[in-house]
């Protein structure tokens, strides 16, 4: 009696199916939030994922002007930016961060998150935050996730 062998199904591009999922950031608290969106982001919640593929789909984050932290983050956190020359080096607070790119806090936040190199590079091109309530991606009918 000859057995037949069962394969392993490995995914392959082709197998991936993008969808659109849509998160209000209003009152919500930054690292939490963010905790939520990254595993979307990658493709954890999919039952085909795969370390080494981008599996996941697109998060568009609203109202990220409005998020919230805890304790005194706002003025303790420092952002540090360095420009390549002696002296160079600039710390930038949260609060002043949030007064002139209100996105930036969610997308430095996930970038930490996502692996480093070209997959993690491929993976937060498809997070889209807005300060606002507004967003231009109704033609591809998002649809609404709820974090905590």
């Amino acid at each position: 009696m000859k057995m037949k062998e069962q394969g392993t199904f490995i995914t392959t591009p082709k197998d991936i199916q993008r969808k659109w999922y849509v998160v209000d950031a209003q009152g919500k608290t930054l690292g939490r939030l963010v905790a939520q969106i990254v595993p979307i982001l990658r493709g954890k919640h999919k039952p085909y994922f795969t370390p080494n593929l981008d599996c996941g789909d697109y998060v568009i984050v609203v109202n990220a002007d409005k998020i919230h932290v805890t304790g005194k983050r706002m003025d303790e956190k420092v952002y540090w930016r360095y420009s390549g020359y002696p002296g160079g080096i600039y710390g930038t607070t949260l609060r002043d961060l949030l007064g002139t790119h209100p996105t930036r806090a969610i997308e430095i936040a996930a970038k930490g998150m996502l692996p480093k190199g070209a997959l993690g590079h491929q993976m937060i091109k498809k997070l889209k935050v807005y300060a606002g309530a507004e967003h231009p991606h109704a033609a591809q009918n998002p649809e609404v996730l709820e974090v905590e």
